[in-house]
């Protein structure tokens, strides 16, 4: 990374929210089903059909506010954001513009170098649009208007964010806030929670902005690092040629790990945004407000620090716990099974949060529950089993979730705990290493460590392993 530019970002997070029905008509919002299935004519757009706002939209959009400390604006109103594309029928969207429900918010995330305030613009409310089917054998592209009229929120960011990672932790915020408010699932790959990403670049110590580049609908947090670290090195590329930059909107593509232009960007004047005639304004009272705001539940912040106080969880462990509502939900349920919670959020923070890095998924993706992560704790508190062969019930969990007594049984992986048993291993493990008995006599501990490992291999994993440093150690010391 080049040390002598900057790199600027700023998100607009789209959030599909999680009501019974659409936004103006009462078509159901559940993902998936047979294509042009559940719509209507207010939501295809048949001449004289009216839109009536779905009034849960606008309590979950002030949550959203109220959560991201932002202003709750209490006369507010829906505009036209006009706009041709095939899977947009009406040919407008129906979003907000110049007071939208929510703005000036921020909410703080944790950087390497300390806590960072990353500010809100707006939060407003919006129709989805629907979807383009594009037919892998050339014979054309459908249009699938299932998804159009699904109820959004979309959080602008202000630009201050200055690293790919702190975009990422900005959205793995949002998204837990969203999750403990329980407005959205935030699925990302059904698409309920995707970003618009806009990336420039400037020089260390300009005052103004770079021109800036926007990759549309991004729904996955490692292709929006990868491409924003693609834009910093392409647009430097670009300065340094002295090709001006081209404010455009730019595609993702997770193949080649590039971005392409795919259009000039759009202006606010492109969209020639009007009030929308066929809805009344939003008045919105202090008692409303007020009532939504009595109606929040614990969020992050409070519950970290209930973690910390209450669980003396120590400040890492507490902060991944809170992270998603996914990982709360079975520590809480795992906690009340084995009574650990120290172990409990360790083995969320590097075991669990490993093996999800490697299979490339969410929290959401876990499918075993806290009480079987609460079991196999116990197991291994009360000697049932070694921490070794707890990683490899771990990674039977993911593979097939089932009681981790019923996996050790039918894996052969209890325990040795029989002192005659283990002494027998030690005595063949020290008869096969006469250097390493001289390397301990001399005063190398690392020797000790190289025997336990060679009696934990010979008994593929399943010795206990205080016992086995103890016996060692008696047998080493005669």
């Amino acid at each position: 990374m080049r040390d002598d530019y900057e790199l600027v970002v700023g998100l607009e997070v789209h959030c599909e929210l999680s009501t019974k029905t659409k936004i103006f008509c009462s078509c159901p919002v559940d993902f998936g089903g047979k294509p042009n299935t559940r719509c209507c004519p207010v939501c295809m757009a048949m001449p004289g059909a009216l839109p009536t706002l779905n009034e849960k939209v606008i309590e979950y959009a002030v949550k959203a506010g109220l959560a991201t400390n932002c202003k709750i604006e209490k006369n507010s109103k829906n505009d036209r954001k006009n706009y041709f594309y095939p899977d947009l029928p009406k040919s407008y969207q129906i979003s907000q513009f110049d007071k939208p429900l929510c703005y000036d918010g921020f909410i703080d995330i944790d950087t390497e170098n300390g806590t960072k305030r990353i500010g809100i613009e707006r939060i407003h409310i919006e129709e989805d649009a629907g979807k383009m089917n594009h037919d892998e054998f050339g014979r054309g592209s459908f249009v699938d208007l299932n998804r159009a009229g699904v109820p959004l929120i979309e959080v602008v960011s202000k630009p201050d964010m200055r690293s790919a990672e702190e975009a990422e932790t900005y959205m793995r915020k949002l998204k837990s806030i969203f999750e403990y408010l329980e407005i959205s699932d935030c699925k990302m790959q059904e698409g309920s929670l995707r970003a618009d990403v806009n990336v420039s670049v400037r020089k260390k110590g300009e005052k103004e902005f770079g021109e800036r580049a926007e990759m549309k609908n991004m729904n996955s947090f490692r292709y929006i690092v990868k491409a924003i670290n693609y834009e910093f090195e392409r647009q430097i590329e670009e300065r340094e040629k002295g090709t001006p930059i081209k404010r455009q909107t730019r595609r993702w593509d997770a193949i080649s790990n590039k971005t392409f232009e795919m259009r000039d960007k759009e202006s606010a004047d492109d969209y020639r945004y009007f009030p929308e005639p066929d809805l009344v304004s939003i008045k919105l009272s202090d008692e409303y407000v007020e009532n939504v705001r009595k109606s929040l539940p614990e969020l992050p912040e409070a519950r970290r620090n209930r973690l910390i106080n209450d669980f003396k969880l120590a400040e890492k462990p507490a902060n991944f716990v809170v992270s998603s509502k996914y990982f709360s939900k079975i520590f809480d349920d795992a906690v009340e099974v084995c009574n650990n919670p120290k172990s409990v959020g360790n083995m969320l923070m590097s075991d669990i949060a490993k093996i999800l890095h490697e299979r490339e998924e969410e929290p959401e993706d876990i499918k075993f529950t806290g009480k079987d992560l609460g079991e196999l704790i116990s197991l291994i508190d009360n000697g049932t089993i070694s921490s070794a062969i707890a990683k490899k019930v771990l990674d039977e969990l993911f593979e097939n979730p089932k009681s981790p007594k019923e996996i050790i049984k039918e894996k052969g992986w209890i325990q040795i705990s029989d002192e005659d048993a283990i002494k027998e291993v030690v005595n063949k493990i020290l008869e096969a290493n006469p250097q390493s008995i001289i390397d301990y006599k001399n005063g190398k501990d690392k020797a000790l460590g190289f025997l336990v490992g060679q009696a934990m291999k010979e008994t593929k994993g399943k010795a206990n392993p205080k016992m086995l440093n103890e016996i060692f150690l008696k047998e080493l010391n005669k």
